[in-house]
């Protein structure tokens, strides 16, 4: 088993060498061929600045120039040592944006094995779309030339999913997420006016430039042959066209007419739209998200308010995140309140059945009682170093172990007794009522969570009102508290002796009492027996004695 650790480890090393050296030599070969399809350098109209244009291999370099003010334009030598640190510079963002050395969670822990980190990755779609966004594309311009689009470099595009993961992490993160959101929202708007600019810059460039008044005027005017100018007139003339404030001059060509019609158009589509619903989107995806997840804002609030310690501050707000990075639905009923009980129950069954089939209690329980019992789960989110329970507490519920590791620990809560993973169950002891059991109602022992530990909770009566339907599953339950108290010491083994004693005599005292009482009705029934006989002869005698009395009667006897 160690020896295929091992195997793995060094898999995943040589894959990451591997795809480093890869991606060295990607950028070397980019980077140096637009160098080498070059030939002569032009100076852009921004002083300081050179760009290459293609040029005869016999046309010599030119010497470096300065500029209008003294200042010396250059470029960089690709057999020189600039050129060769500015190579180390470009190792850095592979370095440190190396996606081997991203950790992720397995069971609430994290896995920092690089062989098992790399495979993972290389499984994902998320290694294709890199790749893809890593491949050579610039070597195109070997072949069309330096006038071809720029979107033969669209791929770099596929890397934006890394920059929407790091604003919603920061979102997650920030004290202030409202005031984030606004950001956010305003720099999305300025980056539409930026590409506005940039498409208006080039069809004025396509048109030429100055020869009507709607394009961008003639570059050769020094006025307007500086960079920065010509960036803030395009992004003003987008600004004006995207907020239909208007002023612009009237468009004459086709061209013109229809790049205007379409930012009039997308002005009213799509930034209108996103202006005027910007309020209503954001309260209406509070609302959905608070039907399931806690809300962040209040709970930052009211810590902040109270002061709390900036400890406990980040243990709340890593619970919070880790619900909301890995979506943990902590209020299910919530969520689920509008449909009918039928299939509310299908619905939790679907979804919480196949966990606890992992439980060994009910692996092989019918699926009814599991439907039964799902409706009653509650699940609960433990974070790293948080106490699930506490030795000697009143016990009032039970837990089921969805996903992640606890541990039962003595009272320093180091030295570990056992560890509970995917399927186990505790706290069954405490609400139980299993003879013999010293404790009682109270906790039998501390569970501490190693990592994020995804937890079922289920009442005590809950419970008692699931097991009355099926006692199969109490007696599975009892026999293995009965087990773990007697693990312990916390079980009376002579419990069951004393009943069956106390049960014996108070079955000896029915039966002595039984026979006392038979030999009382038997007793009663003697003495009724002899009071109807004497009242009998007492009839007949009163029955003599009145005929006696009429006239003259048989003679007495002596």
């Amino acid at each position: 088993m160690c020896r295929v650790k091992q195997d793995e480890r060094e898999r995943g090393a040589t894959l990451c060498e591997i795809s480093l050296s890869v991606l060295l030599f990607i950028h070397l070969i980019t980077s140096r061929s637009l160098y080498l399809q070059t030939r002569s350098v032009v100076s852009f109209p921004h002083p300081g600045i050179y760009v290459w244009e293609t040029a005869s291999p016999q046309s010599p370099l030119p010497s470096p120039s300065f500029g209008p003010k003294g200042k010396k334009n250059w470029v960089l030598d690709p057999s020189g040592d600039g050129y060769y640190q500015w190579l180390l510079v470009m190792m850095v963002p592979i370095a440190y944006n190396w996606i081997f050395l991203i950790c992720f969670l397995e069971e609430g822990l994290l896995v920092a094995d690089p062989g098992a980190i790399a495979w993972r990755y290389v499984a994902s779609r998320a290694f294709w779309r890199d790749v893809a966004s890593l491949l050579p594309t610039d070597l195109l311009y070997l072949w069309l030339g330096l006038g071809c689009p720029l979107g033969v470099r669209a791929n770099r595009l596929l890397r934006s999913p890394r920059l929407l993961e790091a604003l919603d992490r920061a979102e997650t993160r920030t004290a202030r997420p409202h005031a984030f959101r606004l950001a956010k929202l305003v720099s999305c708007i300025l980056a539409g006016i930026h590409w506005h600019g940039c498409l208006y810059f080039a069809l004025s460039g396509h048109i030429g430039f100055g020869v009507d008044n709607w394009v961008y005027p003639n570059t050769s005017d020094p006025d307007f042959g500086r960079l920065l100018r010509q960036y803030l007139h395009s992004f003003y003339f987008s600004t004006l066209v995207l907020t239909t404030v208007g002023d612009t001059p009237e468009p004459s060509r086709e061209e013109e007419f229809l790049f205007m019609a379409g930012g009039f158009l997308l002005a009213v589509l799509a930034f209108a739209t996103i202006m005027g619903s910007v309020a209503s989107v954001v309260v209406d995806m509070g609302r959905a998200e608070a039907a399931f997840l806690p809300e962040h804002d209040p709970v930052k609030a009211y810590l902040r308010e109270r002061q709390v310690e900036p400890q406990l501050r980040r243990r709340v707000e890593n619970w919070l995140q880790h619900l909301r990075m890995n979506c943990k639905m902590i209020r299910e009923d919530q969520a689920l309140r509008h449909l009918s009980p039928n299939l509310r129950a299908q619905v939790a069954a679907a979804v919480h059945v196949p966990a606890l089939r992992k439980v060994q209690i009910f692996r092989h329980c019918e699926r009814s009682f599991l439907e039964e019992l799902v409706l009653r789960l509650q699940p609960q989110v433990y974070v790293p170093g948080e106490y699930v329970c506490r030795k000697g507490e009143v016990g009032r519920e039970m837990f089921f172990v969805r996903e992640g590791q606890l541990a039962v620990v003595a009272e320093d809560g180091v030295t570990r007794y056992a560890l509970l993973g995917e399927g186990h169950y505790f706290g069954e002891i405490s609400i139980l009522s299993i003879k013999g059991n010293l404790s009682g109602n109270r906790r039998t022992a501390n569970i501490r969570s190693l990592g994020y530990s995804d937890l079922f909770r289920l009442s005590k009566g809950d419970l008692a009102e699931v097991l009355a339907e099926f006692p199969s599953a109490k007696e599975a339950l009892e026999a293995k508290g009965r087990e773990i108290l007697l693990q312990m010491g916390q079980l009376d083994t002579q419990v069951e002796a004393r009943e069956e004693a106390q049960r014996r005599e108070e079955q000896r005292r029915t039966q002595a009492l039984q026979l006392r009482l038979d030999a009382l009705q038997t007793r009663l029934a003697r003495m009724l027996a002899g009071l109807e006989s004497g009242a009998l002869k007492l009839t007949l005698r009163l029955e003599r004695l009145e005929g006696g009395r009429g006239g003259e009667g048989p003679p007495e006897r002596p």
